[in-house]
């Protein structure tokens, strides 16, 4: 082992510790690791900075803003409630009207605006048909990742390994490629959550007794806040930051996002972390004037949103997503490419072309763009590019490889498509999903590389495993929304998620070397 591969081993694993501690945002974890790389000498500033300027990262900062047009739009609050059965209904039946479509809407929007919007509107619906929410906001949040795993834009990971693909100089994904896997995988989730939502999922919230008892107080009334990663009071203690000062609102209880517990009880000594939810007394001027504050991922306050748009508004959004995903589709053909050889029709181009059109036609305030783009998750993106490149440099990919296929030499292509998997899947429920396609990535390129053999399997290997965490509710930013909402315990999650986990492995395994050969 030499002391490059020595030195990016241990900066990658003090890496994984800092995001595991969570005390510092993604991005500048990474980012840190990244000048290490730079001050070794094992990546240049050209390699260290190339990433900023992928196409893939910044086809995501696009695509937050379409997302944010089609949200403001009011289209996706319509499309709910008109999913919704009016009359009394049961689990099964509601599911199987609501499931897919979300996981359509999410194949080609950011999953987190879908479960901001639909969560709360779902959580409503639910006491007014008198059946227990807590059947319907886990079976959302992975929908809504399963969606994601169809499309090219189905999720950040997606693009982040497309990009990567690109920069290797091999073909990347076309928009609905991944669906050949994603779609089954998809189906077979939905079947699942069919099955067991009705004996695995709490009929009640864990907060529900507390929530019947409390009545309005004059003016104020109970408001739900999820606490995103720019909330000015992260890793503070609440007495400390002063909550009531800054934001007119006076917390009673804290959530915790992650391991489930509740603090009712001596709350100026809890620390507030992202992914919280405060339960709040707010009067009615709270959710008008925080609603678009990018410092909290969700507001609720048992009511249906007041939407102001035009319907005009809402068809013009959706004609423009219908014309961003078509043109990408039409664009990847043979014929696009032979009669324009020198043009790119790709997702970029029209998601370029999509966002302006949006902000000259003010679906999105194009005065406030730049709050919609969540730049953690870009900086995230864009230095997960270069410590891969890192990992490249100083051989470290290699020399992870080699030992793969040392393990499973006598067990072929299966076995370590298997072992990628689950070393992908279990680094995306610690960290974040794109930094764990990152690490992963060159591993196997250089598993394909020494084998001899296609490495598009395990790209795709990459992709699913990267984006498949249900385990945990640490594991993706929809779980940690829905879990303040829906009032779940750490323990709903795994008794859920891991078989959901475990049959998402299974098919990608078998059926992905079927469909792209080695």
């Amino acid at each position: 082992m030499t002391f490059e591969i020595l030195f990016v081993l241990l900066a990658l694993a003090g890496m994984l510790g800092a995001l595991i501690w969570d005390k510092m945002r993604p991005g500048m974890v990474l980012l840190t690791v990244c000048v290490l790389f730079l001050c070794a000498g094992i990546l240049t500033p050209k390699e260290m900075l190339e990433g900023f300027s992928n196409k893939g990262m910044i086809t995501v900062a696009l695509l937050f803003l379409v997302s944010e047009g089609v949200r403001q739009s009011g289209a996706l609050g319509q499309l709910i409630k008109k999913l919704l059965p009016e009359e009394k209904t049961t689990v099964a039946k509601a599911q199987w009207r609501m499931l897919p479509p979300i996981a359509f809407i999410s194949a080609f929007l950011n999953n987190t605006p879908v479960v901001v919007i639909f969560a709360p509107i779902i959580k409503r619906w639910a006491e007014a048909v008198k059946l227990p929410a807590t059947k319907f906001l886990i079976p959302l949040s992975y929908m809504t990742v399963l969606g994601g795993l169809c499309t090219l834009i189905g999720t950040s990971t997606n693009l982040v390994v497309h990009g990567m693909i690109l920069e290797s100089g091999y073909e990347g994904f076309s928009m609905f490629e991944l669906g050949k896997v994603g779609v089954v995988i998809t189906f077979a989730g939905f079947i699942y959550l069919l099955l067991v939502s009705k004996k695995l999922l709490p009929d009640t919230a864990a907060n529900e007794s507390e929530e019947d008892s409390e009545e309005e107080q004059g003016n104020l009334h109970r408001v739900e806040a999820v606490l995103g990663p720019r909330f000015p009071g992260i890793n503070k203690r609440l007495g400390d930051f002063n909550f009531t000062r800054h934001y007119g609102a006076i917390v009673k209880e804290v959530i915790r996002g992650g391991g489930g517990a509740r603090y009712t009880q001596n709350l100026d000594r809890v620390r507030l972390y992202e992914g919280d939810t405060l339960v709040l007394w707010a009067d009615d001027t709270f959710i008008p004037t925080w609603g678009e504050s990018s410092v909290f991922l969700m507001l609720a306050n048992g009511k249906d949103p007041q939407e102001k748009v035009s319907p005009k508004k809402r068809w013009l959004a959706l004609g423009l997503l219908i014309f961003m995903i078509v043109g990408a589709t039409i664009g990847e053909l043979p014929f696009m490419k032979e009669k324009f050889p020198d043009r790119q029709f790709d997702m970029f181009f029209f998601a370029c072309v999509t966002t302006i059109i949006m902000a000259w036609t003010k679906i999105f305030p194009p005065k406030k763009y730049t709050k919609y783009i969540s730049w953690d998750i870009l900086i995230t993106i864009a230095c997960a590019f270069a410590i891969s490149k890192a990992m490249e440099n100083s051989g470290l990919a290699d020399w992870v490889a080699g030992a793969i296929i040392g393990m499973t030499d006598q067990l072929g292509p299966y076995a370590l498509l298997a072992v990628l998997y689950l070393i992908t899947n279990l680094v995306t429920e610690l960290i974040t999903n794109n930094a764990a396609a990152a690490l992963s990535f060159p591993v196997a390129l250089s598993v394909a590389t020494q084998l001899g053999v296609d490495p598009k399997p395990f790209f795709v290997v990459v992709c699913i495993a990267a984006s498949a965490a249900f385990s945990t509710p640490i594991g993706y930013q929809t779980h940690l929304i829905v879990q303040g909402v829906g009032g779940y315990k750490f323990m709903d999650f795994v008794k859920v998620g891991l078989p959901l986990n475990l049959i998402v492995f299974l098919i990608s395994v078998f059926l992905i070397p079927y469909i792209w050969e080695f």
